[in-house]
């Protein structure tokens, strides 16, 4: 593998968590290998690595694009990554704000309700991690 590789990894798993990432590595196949190898080399080791912005910025703009083309699929993972981006909710709702205007309210209502049930989500889960006896954690 190349460096942008591993370097891509590297990002990839600072800004998705090594769970994620374990799961996307263990789903791959030969069919889709030279796909997850350009996405790794491509958007994490090129783009998520420049430190030209912020990961904070990048994950606002991130979520902004994918709302605004209507690429649904990917938001819930993109606001799980904002608790490691540092991109709070208001920052989240502020970009969806942003693509209501430019890229019209349907998209980004979607946007808010996928990002609310994720919130949800993570919260409960917290809360389920916080009242774990220890050795559950």
């Amino acid at each position: 593998m190349t460096n942008r590789y591993d370097t891509g990894m590297q990002v990839r798993r600072r800004i998705l968590g090594d769970a994620h990432v374990d799961r996307a590595e263990a789903a791959k196949t030969p069919f889709d290998l030279p796909f997850q190898t350009m996405i790794t080399e491509g958007a994490w080791g090129t783009v998520w690595a420049s430190d030209k912005i912020s990961d904070r910025d990048r994950s606002m703009l991130t979520l902004a694009l994918l709302a605004a083309l209507g690429n649904f699929d990917e938001i819930p993972m993109h606001i799980r990554a904002t608790a490691r981006t540092g991109a709070s909710k208001q920052d989240v709702l502020e970009a969806f704000q942003h693509v209501a205007i430019y890229a019209g309210v349907p998209r980004a209502n979607h946007a808010l309700k996928l990002a609310k049930q994720t919130y949800a989500e993570m919260e409960a889960q917290d809360t389920t991690q916080d009242t774990a006896p220890s050795g559950d954690k």
